[in-house]
């Protein structure tokens, strides 16, 4: 209960940093790739889209080299 409080905590720290960044008119900093990074961990259908896209990849490779 103590981390989920802590996390809810950490994430309204940052919304307000991010206001405050963005009423001051500066850019707010990206940080998007570690924010995304490992959301789809264990997930078999974002895996099976990655087995999908090298398969066409690699199909596209063989088509151009013939």
């Amino acid at each position: 209960m103590a981390k989920d409080l802590e996390e809810r905590i950490e994430k309204v720290e940052k919304e307000i940093e991010r206001l405050k960044e963005q009423a001051n008119g500066s850019k707010p900093k990206s940080k998007w790739i570690i924010e995304f990074s490992g959301s789809f961990k264990d997930d078999v259908e974002f895996d099976e889209i990655i087995r999908l896209g090298r398969k066409e990849r690699v199909n596209d490779q063989v088509s151009s080299e013939e």
